[in-house]
């Protein structure tokens, strides 16, 4: 957070949720985001697809800042290094894949993250009692060599512990 302005450390805004990075970049391109927002990229864990690099996101969120929006990050996924000017909370864990609450957030639903006491809270009813949302992961199992990956990601353990497929950990 020391690269982001002190103005951002606390966004309140509705969430708009995506299941992968390109999905977040069409809806930009598309004019989707005209307002303060929390964006939630989940099944972007270890376990999801095994964690791909989303500093593509940065430019993106930029963007909307400098249009006068707040706006925010939220994932299961990584960022190298800093992410800028934009508030992100990364490696959300428990992930979305293992059933985390990031799989219970909702489009629209009010979420608060606030890095001065580093919480992060929904605010909509019945959050808690929502089921978490699945994603069928088979298609993260072929192509680019992906299958020789399949075994570790259904064994990895959560982010909070090095997403190690050796030590897959209890993630309380």
């Amino acid at each position: 957070m020391s690269a982001v302005d002190k103005a951002r450390h606390i966004i309140e805004a509705p969430a708009r949720v995506f299941h992968d990075q390109d999905s977040v970049k069409a809806a930009f391109k598309a004019g989707e985001f005209t307002s303060d927002t929390i964006v939630v990229v989940r099944f972007q864990g270890p376990q999801a697809n095994g964690m791909p690099e989303l500093h593509g996101l940065t430019p993106v969120l930029s963007v909307l800042q400098d249009r006068g929006l707040n706006v925010a990050l939220i994932t299961d996924g990584r960022m190298s290094g800093a992410s800028g000017k934009v508030p992100a909370a990364i490696h959300m864990s428990p992930e979305a894949a293992a059933g985390g609450p990031i799989a219970q957030v909702e489009d629209g639903d009010l979420i608060r993250l606030d890095a001065t006491t580093g919480t992060l809270s929904v605010l909509s009813n019945g959050f808690e009692d929502r089921t978490p949302v699945t994603e069928d992961l088979t298609a993260n199992e072929f192509g680019l060599g992906r299958e020789l990956f399949a075994a570790f990601r259904r064994h990895v353990g959560p982010a909070t512990q090095g997403a190690s497929p050796l030590f897959k950990g209890d993630d309380t």
